[in-house]
């Protein structure tokens, strides 16, 4: 098996054709994730220096009512990553700024899709695009006649005459061809991490091997299933058109019919439904605005019995502070709600989806392949989590201040220096290491390794049947 191994790959880089195509193929590999990377970086400085002058904007507010300054609010940046470079998953359409400030959760915005006119369904030229489309149809071309040309040949039967079992055979040429794509995916793998050396820390660097390993299945199940294909069936004709036809199922036909399921069986609200049931429950609370609110009163009745005292002007404290976070948190509870609801339903969309790997393994590859590059729904979920929670840090303390930072209420002179508003920290996001995020993926990987040993399985027990003419 090893001698046979060893023959077909000398008789592959023997067609100079392919050699040639192999050296195009390889500098193209390295232009595009040099560009990726390129772009990427480009990216990140860009958000460095709006995120720096977001902040020095903050920082030279003075003498300005802590109130005021909520509404006057901030921006973050969700961040992109070195690996992101490899495959942008779902970056380039949910957006990269969020707003922040009082009252209101806001949804990001300013997607990549949203501002280019050149945006095509397999989006920008990404390695991820290549390895997930070209590498995959070049196995196929190299696997297909590797068997059925040497049954037209007679030169199977010689194999097998001179001791060769048919099974080592097949085994032998799926490897081969096999090995081929691991050079092109290794190539891409050595660029990447040279190209961003200084960027790569312990946790890239384990999400770059589950990367190779994933993808290094996804082509063991390609390669094998075409070279099956080759012995199988009679005539190369046959066998590309077989391996054509599940290629295109796979990639194509059934990611679009199994999302077109999924959003049926978990809908999203419309936009419209979306904000106008946010606004009808946030209707139903405190409105910190209006004093003379029904719900206003009531709070502060229990406020003044709190400190028992009579009267507002009675009270140590600013009431207006009091109200401002009474009616955050009434809306914090309400945007809990809903937005919450939209995780629930994205995540059940994403769990259904990820059970389409049963039959189609390309898309456990997308996935995996779009969690480890830090480009799937969870972390992006988990950028909109940590910056609502630090959007209600940043606002509690600027309404803390106003209630507790010494005036009275009804005082609307009140005003903070430049060293309160120095004082907030600077929103910081934290990326969860791929242990948090592969808890989310146990299926893809799973159903991965299910094809790699099905597809041996398969192939091992049914090579003796298979006819050698």
């Amino acid at each position: 098996m090893k001698q046979i191994i060893i023959n077909e790959l000398k008789m592959l880089f023997r067609v100079r054709v392919l050699v040639y195509l192999t050296a195009l193929f390889i500098i193209t590999l390295i232009m595009v994730t040099w560009s990726g990377s390129a772009q990427t970086s480009q990216q990140q400085q860009q958000q460095q220096a709006a995120g720096e002058h977001v902040r020095e904007q903050w920082e030279s507010i003075d003498n300005m009512n802590p109130h005021s300054a909520a509404h006057y609010g901030s921006y973050v940046f969700k961040p992109v990553t070195s690996l992101s470079s490899i495959d942008e998953g779902i970056n380039s359409i949910t957006g990269n700024v969020l707003r922040l400030e009082g009252h209101m959760q806001n949804e990001i915005i300013y997607s990549e899709a949203s501002q280019t006119l050149s945006v095509s369904k397999f989006g920008k030229l990404k390695p991820s695009l290549l390895l997930q489309y070209i590498i995959p149809l070049l196995l196929i071309f190299l696997a297909f006649a590797s068997v059925s040309s040497e049954k037209e040949t007679g030169r199977l039967k010689l194999l097998v005459l001179q001791g060769a079992s048919l099974r080592s055979v097949i085994f032998s040429k799926a490897i081969s061809v096999w090995m081929y794509g691991l050079l092109l995916l290794a190539v891409t793998v050595a660029g990447q991490m040279i190209i961003n050396s200084q960027g790569i820390g312990k946790d890239s660097l384990i999400r770059i091997t589950l990367l190779s390993l994933v993808y290094s299945a996804y082509y063991y199940i390609i390669t094998l299933l075409s070279t099956w294909f080759s012995a199988r069936l009679k005539t190369n004709t046959a066998s590309l058109s077989s391996m054509l036809g599940l290629w295109l199922l796979w990639t194509i036909f059934l990611p679009r019919i199994w999302g077109n399921t999924t959003d049926k069986l978990y809908p999203l609200p419309s936009r419209q439904n979306f904000t106008a049931a946010m606004q009808e429950d946030r209707s139903q609370g405190l409105d910190g605005h209006n004093p003379s609110d029904k719900r206003s009163e009531e709070f502060k009745q229990q406020t003044l019995a709190k400190y028992k005292v009579t009267s507002l002007q009675d009270l140590p404290v600013n009431f207006d502070g009091l109200r401002m976070q009474a009616d955050e948190e009434y809306g914090n509870a309400v945007w809990d709600k809903h937005f919450g609801n939209n995780y629930g339903l994205l995540q059940k969309q994403k769990k259904f989806y990820q059970l389409s790997g049963i039959i189609n393994p390309f898309a456990s590859l997308q996935s995996t392949g779009m969690a480890l590059s830090g480009s799937d729904m969870h972390h992006h979920l988990d950028f909109l989590q940590q910056a609502e929670n630090y959007r209600r840090t940043l606002i509690k303390t600027l309404n803390d201040q106003h209630a507790f930072g010494g005036s009275k209420t009804g005082e609307r002179a009140q005003k903070e220096n430049n060293q309160f508003y120095r004082s907030i920290s600077q929103f910081e996001y934290k990326m969860p290491s791929w242990k948090l995020i592969s808890i989310h993926y146990v299926t893809d990987f799973l159903l991965l390794a299910i094809w790699v040993l099905a597809i041996t399985i398969i192939v091992f027990t049914t090579s003796k049947k298979i006819k050698l003419a």
